[in-house]
């Protein structure tokens, strides 16, 4: 079985997913570390307008 491995995430990749890099350095904070792509999509989904 291969391992599925997940995009390098940067703040372009948080941008590219709706996040200002202002939210994109609060995410860092809370985690403690840069979130993986999946964590990223996730906050993306949770900060958005239409789902708040």
């Amino acid at each position: 079985m291969s391992e599925v491995m997940e995009p390098v995430v940067s703040v372009e990749t948080a941008k590219s997913l709706g996040l200002l890099e202002e939210e994109y350095e609060q995410i860092k904070k809370y985690l403690g570390r840069n979130p993986n792509f999946t964590e990223l999509s996730v906050y993306s989904v949770m900060w958005s307008e239409h789902c708040s």
